[in-house]
């Protein structure tokens, strides 16, 4: 529970992995580089510290880490929360306060707190990256259009008066090089998918602007030069007064690190087949933190753009990821000198597509057709994530889904007499549908989930799921005891569907009650599926699958509709 995956990995490393894992580290440190310094300067700091960060802080999260294949760093989640700190307590408040969150992940992994993040409800966290995408753009707005603004307010409303208020001081070319970024971006990712689209984006319009002399602003007229070097150890002055008043914002750092890391790391399970080890991932998040800013940098945690980019790149173990750190030291020896001839328009293009992948808009929309209650949690979440503070919106989110699941499930509870059953009256014990009464055809699997499907019996459903050796033919979800979904179930639901159409296998339902169904036609979930995958019973899902597994050895994928 408490060993790196860096330690159990190496027992078995070999020369192909070896080989798979340079290539890995060695695409995603290219593509780490012009995210790296985009979100240093988002978050108002010189972009040498968010490399610092990427290096030091991505070198721990692999080495030290509980994934087979995450890659840490800053991220954009962490651009709102930075900012916000920097404004109120300056860099050493920041400094401390991320010191404080390290202490804090450590805890949390050391008293095995890693296994609770599954009970923070899909609501709320599609609604609270969604807000932090919304809240991203808006910092991007004013280099992306070259607006002449002294001061931009750091609250949402203020900001985007201000910036309304100034459009008129709009500058064309800057606006150009920055939606050109953003084509370039989008373009490379369209046709050529494996190539490192922000890094060209980048030097496309860098080239531009230094070949045609365009006066714009770069990295080098706001910032300065770039170190050649990584900074030596120090530690940040503070007061030991300001402590208590920098204990919400290190909460706030440490809870967004653990959800992010997590999150992360379950994406790259599902893209691999693994497991990673919750525990001391968030230990070795802690550890990376505190390191972190030891030589200059910033927050960091799982970064799921980039993990996902090294799992596609074949990365087989966390030797990849500490690769992807040395790649960029290496980059931040070669590059410096050049860097501050960087648009800055062109960091805000590219962070403007980040935000644009990170918004979960399909989710957000699947989310607001699912059950009021869901869709209510997550416009809430998403509005005080955006108008007030992410820590308020999990919190609020958290507990207001709770409460709404009890209220849920006080209304389908229901009291049934068993005198009978008490007297012994086995005749009416037995259940006539019990699995074990039927003939289940050959490469059809069946399992089935008792009580209320909610986001916090996920974990177990998966589980269950993992158990699966290869993909069967048929696989049947028998949901007759579930009396109600929620949005987390749905979400989880929808992503078997669509793996088992990637795996060739039919996904069939039994025994579906009216919340649930309701609930899944206004997903979409009876529509990807097909009304027929939703059976009343077992005895007409057993028959139906008996009907695909014969279409399919008659040759057919799908069955006849």
């Amino acid at each position: 529970m408490f060993t790196p995956k860096l330690v159990s990995e190496l027992k078995t490393y070999s020369k192909d992995k070896a080989v798979a894992d340079l290539f890995a580290g060695l695409t995603v440190g290219v593509v780490a580089l012009p995210l790296a310094m985009a979100f240093a300067i988002a978050s108002g700091l010189p972009p040498e510290r968010g490399l610092y960060t990427a290096i030091v802080a991505g070198f721990l999260i692999s080495a030290l880490g509980g994934s087979k294949v995450q890659i840490g760093g800053p991220t954009g989640a962490f651009v709102v929360i930075v900012s916000a700190i920097l404004l109120e307590h300056g860099t050493a408040g920041l400094a401390v306060a991320t010191l404080m969150a390290g202490v804090m992940l450590i805890l949390f992994g050391a008293f095995k707190f890693g296994g609770l993040i599954k009970f923070i409800p899909f609501p709320v966290t599609t609604g609270f990256t969604t807000g932090i995408a919304v809240v991203i753009f808006s910092t991007q707005v004013r280099d992306l259009f070259g607006l002449d603004i002294e001061h931009v307010p750091a609250e949402f409303i203020p900001k985007w008066r201000a910036l309304v208020g100034h459009f008129s001081t709009l500058d064309a070319t800057t606006t150009l090089l920055g939606l050109s970024t953003i084509v370039i971006v989008v373009v490379c990712r369209t046709y050529w998918p494996k190539l490192p689209a922000m890094l060209i984006g980048m030097l496309a319009t860098t080239t531009v602007a230094v070949a045609f002399d365009l006066n714009v602003a770069t990295i080098g007229s706001r910032f300065g030069e770039l170190p050649r070097s990584l900074p030596g150890l120090s530690m940040p002055d503070f007061a030991w007064d300001q402590l208590p008043k920098l204990v919400n914002p290190a909460f706030t750092i440490a809870l967004l690190a653990a959800i992010e890391s997590l999150l992360s790391a379950t994406v790259a399970d599902g893209m691999i087949g693994g497991r990673h080890r919750p525990n001391i991932e968030l230990i070795g998040q802690g550890v990376a933190n505190i390191a972190s800013v030891l030589f200059g940098g910033i927050p960091a945690t799982g970064a799921i753009a980039r993990t996902a980019t090294n799992v596609k790149s074949g990365a087989r173990t966390p030797v990849a990821g500490m690769i992807h750190a040395l790649v960029l030291l290496i980059l931040l020896l070669l590059v410096g000198p050049w860097a501050k001839l960087i648009p800055l328009s062109a960091l805000a293009g590219i962070l403007v597509v980040v935000a644009y992948n990170m918004s979960e808009r399909h989710h957000f929309v699947a989310m607001l057709r699912g059950p009021r209650s869901d869709a209510f949690v997550l416009v809430l979440t998403f509005m005080l994530t955006v108008l007030v503070d992410l820590t308020v919106a999990v919190e609020v989110g958290v507990v207001l889904a709770s409460l709404l699941f009890i209220r849920r499930m006080a209304e389908i509870s229901h009291v049934n007499m068993i005198t009978r059953e008490l007297r012994g009256d086995q005749s009416f014990v037995e259940d006539p549908q019990a699995l074990a009464l039927k003939e289940v055809p050959p490469d059809v699997e069946v399992f089935e989930v008792n009580g209320p499907f909610f986001f916090g019996m996920i974990d177990t459903f998966k589980n269950a799921m993992r158990t699966i050796e290869k993909p069967p033919r048929v696989l049947i979800v028998r949901i007759r005891n579930v009396p109600a979904v929620d949005g987390t179930a749905i979400h989880v639901l929808t992503e078997l569907a669509h793996r088992c159409q990637r795996d060739h296998t039919h996904l069939v339902f039994s025994g579906v009650h009216a919340q649930p169904l309701k609930a899944f036609t206004k997903a979409g979930l009876v529509s990807l599926l097909g009304p027929d995958h939703f059976k009343e019973d077992i005895d007409e899902a057993l028959a139906f699958s008996k009907v695909l597994v014969q279409h399919i050895e008659d040759g057919q994928k799908r069955p006849l509709r």
